[in-house]
């Protein structure tokens, strides 16, 4: 996966190239950044995604702007960062964050078979919520229609972690000012029934699972 393009330019130390650490980092996630050049102009948007083995997939309208542009063939480069402390210094040059991401670079194809195309949706609604697929109702002919879902093959990108304590500068410890970690914790909480459930309605399993999980 190592290219010049992909390559760690910025403490080098800190990437990493082999699929298990990139695969690691994306399937901590479900959300991530396209950037892309549209019209001349660089365009960066947000999407969901899900990963099996080497793909990622990604869905939407039939008229998103996004999905259109990566169907085309353009070049684009994704990016899924996790922040997992702040890095408390004791100056205020040195402060900084413990982190995992991931950058890949290359282009995307439109899923065209059908069976295919809903096994890639099932891809991505199991990334976001494991078992939720199995709990609702399947697209209808008339939803597929109206969604494009196209694939990006892992194969030009880096992971870069950053997981260390505070590094001041020798003469700053000597100062008389707290330094350390603040790890962020991301969790779930209780879920909340739709307005118009009906009543006897229990928390599906795939959301019950998920209270107090910390992702």
């Amino acid at each position: 996966m190592k290219t010049d393009r992909s390559k760690v330019r910025r403490i080098p130390k800190r990437g990493l190239y082999d699929p298990e650490s990139i695969y690691s980092i994306l399937d901590k996630e479900f959300i991530c950044q396209v950037g892309f050049v549209h019209q001349d102009h660089p365009v960066v948007i947000p999407t969901i995604y899900g990963r099996k083995d080497d793909m990622l997939y990604f869905h939407g309208a039939n008229v998103s702007r996004m999905l259109k542009n990566m169907e085309s063939g353009v070049l684009l480069s994704i990016n899924v960062t996790r922040t997992n402390a702040l890095v408390l210094a004791r100056s205020a040059f040195h402060h900084s964050l413990n982190y995992e991401s991931v950058t890949l670079f290359g282009t995307a194809v439109l899923v065209e078979d059908e069976k295919e195309k809903i096994e890639s949706l099932k891809i991505i609604s199991d990334q976001v919520l494991e078992d939720r697929w199995d709990e609702v109702r399947a697209p209808n002919q008339k939803e597929l229609n109206v969604t494009k879902v196209l694939k990006f093959k892992i194969s030009e990108g880096s992971a870069k972690i950053r997981n260390e304590g505070v590094g001041d500068d020798k003469e700053d410890y000597s100062l008389d000012i707290w330094a350390g970690l603040l790890p962020i914790e991301r969790s779930y909480g209780f879920a909340e029934n739709d307005a118009r459930l009906k009543p006897g309605i229990e928390i599906s399993r795939s959301v019950e699972n998920m209270h107090g999980k910390k992702f």
